[in-house]
Formats: structure tokens, C-alpha cells, sequence
């Protein structure tokens, strides 16, 4: 190793060690990102409601489904009886907390299978499936309204009536629902202007449907914030006594990348570190871009032994004047060449084989028919060739090979 590529890796070790040194007192930004994961210990991910949905629901089992889709799981748990027109191994209330719909029609259909079979569905969302919105004969709408004085409440003053100021901003609401069928839960709202309902619960054959805007309230942020955990309690506690199936994949998790590098490139530190290094590699192998290496002798190809044995053995024949011998070998050495290369019997050369030629090659007919018949007239003569006759039918192979 020489002194510059020493020199070179000093420089991006010292610059490493600064910027770490600099970035360990430098205070981590918080992300804000809305990802509702259970892992995410972030403003706005589903760490603390994962640790205090047992608390939540005492003597429930709450089962996890995070690695298939509703409609593979609760596919999976039907049970096909004509007696009692199918029924579900497993009984309670199917949960889903999502910003977004993350839900596929296929799956949706599943869940209100479900329900229909006497179970329940809670799904707080800020985009509902248009096949649910559909069926239950509900429209949405969106009023974007800031989070300096609003708030969300609930219907049943018996529940609280006290208001609970959001924490972020909100504006999606139902904007139409079956008054004659449908139970207002909620509200949210600004003080003094008209309310807009944001939780709801819908009869659907032999189960409901509990639909519910504000995702905001499950989130660590909401749940850390003086007693707005309480807002989360009560939305819940309308769910019945019940196994509950609780969906934890959403769609914000299936946009995070899986490259190694993912990490790397999330730190402040790493990522200056990682550019800094590149550049540096950058700049080394501009520095050292010039060839720094023996001259690569020249090889002498090996002489091709094989021509010259040939040319031998043809000299040979042809200073021992045996012309017949060497117009044999050269019609034999024809006759092959046609064999394999063009697929033709030769055991007969006639109309047919000069015809078939002649379509394969391309050659010109009269070329083909000269050589054909000197051929012939060779394996016909009695006497031995001469050099003339050597010269007349090698020209005619060699109209025909090139």
C-alpha cells in the first residue's frame, strides 16, 4: 500500500470520527410519519394501543393477523355446512386501524361475510372500501378543518360528554347514512359550528359494522396525551364481549424499503459518512486511473499443424503424378461437405440431387450439372486422369463450395 491510498483513508477515518462526534450531541428530529405500526414507538404508531389492548379487553383473546390478508385468514376459518348455510370457526369482532384503505375488495367481501354470520367489525379508517360504503348505503365526505379548536365527542351523553380536543388535523366525516338503520356514535367538530359524525354502527344481517374516522386516537400520541387515552377506551367499549381479530398490517409498511441499506441511509451520521466515502472512493480511482502495469508480452500464436501436414501429403500425391488418387479424395471430401452440410444422399447423383442442390446453395444449375457429370465420367473412365482433368473438376468443386 502505497503512501497516497494511506493518506487517502486517514482523511475519510477523520472526516468519519468528526461527523459522528457532531451528530452524537445533535438532538434526533422526531418523525412524524403516520405509519400505525406496532412496532413503531413514534408519535403516530401502534406500540402503546399493542402493550394496553389486553387491558383493554379483559378475558378477550385477541388474536394478531399480520401475515395474510383478511380474506386468507377468514377463508381459512369457514366451515361449509349446507345444514346451517356455512358458519366461521372463529366468533367475535374483526378490528382494523389504518390512515389509509388497506383493505382489497376481495377481503372486504370476506369481513361482511363475516359479519352477516352474527360478528362484528370495527374498522377505523380515514379511506373506507367503496364495496362497504356501497352496501351500507353510505357516503363520505371531507371538510378539512384545523386542530386549533377541534374537537371529537361522542354521541351518549350517559358515555361522557365531555369534548376531546384532536391532536391533528381531521375533515373526513359521513355525509349520508341510513337514518333508519344506522346508530350515530360520534362527532367531531369545531365549538360553535355544525358537527359533522365520524363514528357510526350499522346493522348488517346478523352482525354490525362499527365505522369510525379518527384513527388518530389509537396512536401513541393520542394515547401519551393527558387523558385523550380515555376517548380510545370509550370508542372501544362499544364493541361487544368477544374474541377479537385484530388486522396489524397496513399499507404504509408494505412502502418501506427491505435494502440493507435502508438503515444506513435513516441516520444523519451513516448517511454523510456513506457519501463521504463514495466520493472518496471517486476520487481515488480518478487519481489512480492511469495503468500501473507490466507490459503483457506478446503470445505467438501456435502454428497450424494441421494445413501444413495437409499440404505435405497433397505435394506429394502430386509429385508422384497420381492425379486419379487426388481427384478422389477431392470428390470424396465433396460429397461429405454436401452430406453434413446440406443434409443430401449422394448415393446417387442425378436430376434430383443436382435440382436439390441447387435449391439448398443457390449455385447455379449448370455449374452444378458440369460438375455432376465430370464426376460421373471420372467413376466411369477406365483410364487413369491426368493433370488436366485434376484442374477441370477441382475449378467445378470450387464453383460450387465458394
Amino acid at each position: 500500500m502505497n503512501k497516497n491510498i494511506k493518506l487517502y483513508i486517514g482523511i475519510l477515518v477523520l472526516i468519519f470520527i468528526l461527523i459522528l462526534i457532531s451528530d452524537n450531541n445533535k438532538q434526533k428530529p422526531i418523525d412524524w410519519r403516520p405509519t400505525f405500526s406496532v412496532n413503531d414507538k413514534i408519535p403516530f404508531g401502534l406500540y402503546v394501543f399493542d402493550k394496553e389492548i389486553g387491558g383493554i379487553f379483559k378475558n378477550e383473546k385477541i388474536q394478531r393477523i399480520a401475515d395474510v390478508t383478511p380474506y386468507e385468514f377468514l377463508d381459512s376459518k369457514y366451515v361449509d355446512d349446507t345444514l346451517t348455510n356455512g358458519t366461521y370457526s372463529v366468533k367475535g369482532t374483526f378490528i382494523n386501524i389504518s390512515p389509509n384503505n388497506n383493505i382489497d375488495d376481495q377481503s372486504m367481501k370476506e369481513i361482511m361475510y363475516f359479519v352477516s354470520h352474527g360478528n362484528n367489525a370495527f374498522l377505523s379508517m380515514v379511506d373506507f372500501p367503496k364495496p362497504l360504503l356501497d352496501t351500507l348505503k353510505i357516503a363520505y365526505a371531507s371538510n378539512f378543518l384545523k386542530t386549533k379548536n377541534n374537537s371529537v365527542w361522542f354521541a351518549n351523553k350517559k358515555l361522557s360528554t365531555k369534548k376531546y380536543k384532536a391532536i391533528a388535523d381531521i375533515g373526513d366525516y359521513f355525509s349520508k347514512i341510513d337514518t333508519l338503520n344506522t346508530t350515530v356514535l360520534g362527532y367531531q367538530g369545531e365549538p360553535g359550528s355544525k358537527k359533522n359524525i365520524n363514528f357510526i354502527k350499522v346493522p348488517y344481517k346478523n352482525g354490525y359494522f362499527f365505522l369510525h374516522t379518527y384513527p388518530i386516537a389509537f396512536t401513541n400520541y393520542n394515547l401519551l396525551k393527558k387523558d385523550r387515552y380515555q376517548y380510545t377506551e370509550k370508542a372501544l367499549s362499544y364493541i361487544p364481549k368477544g374474541n377479537i381479530l385484530w388486522y396489524t398490517k397496513v399499507q404504509s409498511e408494505e412502502g418501506i424499503s427491505s435494502s440493507p441499506m435502508r438503515y444506513i441511509l435513516s441516520q444523519p451520521a451513516l448517511k454523510w459518512a456513506w457519501y463521504m466515502f463514495l466520493i472518496g472512493m471517486l476520487i481515488f480511482m480518478i487519481f489512480n486511473a492511469k495503468r500501473k502495469q507490466r507490459i503483457v508480452p506478446i503470445l505467438q500464436p501456435l502454428p497450424n499443424l494441421t494445413v501444413d501436414f495437409t499440404k505435405t501429403i497433397g505435394n506429394l500425391y502430386y509429385q508422384e503424378g497420381d492425379h486419379t488418387n487426388i481427384i478422389d479424395k477431392k470428390i470424396i471430401y465433396f460429397l461429405e461437405k454436401i452430406r453434413t452440410e446440406y443434409l443430401i444422399d449422394t448415393t446417387k447423383l442425378d436430376d434430383d440431387f443436382i435440382k436439390k442442390l441447387h435449391l439448398k446453395t443457390g449455385k447455379n444449375e449448370a455449374d452444378i450439372q458440369e460438375l455432376v457429370f465430370l464426376i460421373n465420367e471420372h467413376r466411369n473412365s477406365y483410364h487413369d486422369s491426368i493433370e488436366a482433368d485434376l484442374i477441370r473438376i477441382n475449378n467445378a468443386i470450387e464453383k460450387i463450395l465458394h
